[in-house]
Formats: structure tokens, sequence, C-alpha cells
């Protein structure tokens, strides 16, 4: 893990002042552009999670897809697509949730997730935590348990894994800042 680790902090770009003054963004592009260190993230991930009895993962729109999907598949359970309100097809069920800058709301359908399934969440990023804990939230509704949360990255200083614990389930992560 400790040379996925260093070769993530290598290919991880930091971009000061994006997408406004003052931000300092994880570029995770590079990663993707290198199929030999994603395959190590999806493997780094299976590790984390290793013992872990997980039934479906849920990626959160759209950057939660990009190494979600990868590892339902390797893991054999369904993925669940997370995604901003009005963008799914199907029946949804929803949950609002209030940001620092104001409000948002998700969905998922309504059919994907049954009564104690263990859901893992998984995103690229944990910042505030706030859109993984609506995800969380929308699980609960639905009667599925969470199996715990995933990210590529925390940010520690904006309190996200504080945010999530509350509901009592494992945090991975592979990298933090």
């Amino acid at each position: 893990m400790t040379d996925l680790r260093s070769r993530l902090e290598q290919a991880i770009r930091s971009v000061p002042d994006f997408p406004k003054p003052g931000i300092l963004f994880r570029d995770i592009t590079p990663v993707m552009e290198d199929p030999g260190l994603s395959l190590a993230v999806v493997d780094g991930f299976l590790k984390a999670l290793e013992g872990e009895h997980v039934d479906a993962i849920a990626g959160i729109e759209s950057r939660g897809f990009l190494f979600g999907m990868p590892l339902a598949l390797r893991m054999g359970v369904p993925f669940i697509t997370v995604r901003k309100k009005g963008k799914l097809p199907y029946r949804t069920v929803a949950y609002k949730y209030e940001l620092e800058y104001g409000s948002a709301e998700i969905e998922m359908h309504v059919d994907v997730v049954r009564p104690g399934m263990r859901v893992l969440v998984h995103d690229d990023l944990l910042a505030t935590g706030g859109t993984a804990a609506a995800t969380a939230e929308l699980i609960r509704q639905q009667g599925g348990e969470l199996a715990g949360f995933s990210f590529l990255i925390e940010l520690t200083a904006l309190g996200g894994a504080e945010r999530l614990e509350p509901f009592h389930a494992g945090i991975h992560r592979l990298i933090s800042f």
C-alpha cells in the first residue's frame, strides 16, 4: 500500500485556484491516464476491503463511477448509480441535504437497494462528507445497511471523516492530503 500511496502522490496533480481562488484542486486525471496505476487503485481498494461483506457498491456521480464500477466488477457485486436529481430515467427515491453553500438532492432507482443489503458508498474524494452522508441516508431509507465508505482521496482538513462517524461504518481511503 505504501508503494501505491507514493505512486498516487506523484500522479495526482495539485491545481491552485480551481475552480475558484483559494481552492487547491486535486486532479486525478493523471491516475486515469495510467492503466497500470488505475488497476493498482482497484487492487488497493480490494485489499482495503478484504474481509468486508459487501453486497453492492453505490458510486456517487460522476467521479465515483470511475473506480466504483471496476471495483464492483472485481468484487462480483452490483453497481448502483447515485446521481443528481432528474438524471435517472426510472422511478427514483431522493434525499435532499444541506451544503455549506446551499442545498442539493441526490437520487437512486427505487428498486436497487433491498432490505438488509450491505452497500459500500464510493466516491473519488472525501471533503466535507455531505454527499457521502446523504448517499448513506438514501441507502438506509431503502432498508439497506452500510458496508462502509471508500474514497481515492481524503482531504483531512475539511472534516469529512468526522461527519461520517455517526454511520458507524469503516472509512477506507487510499491517500490523504
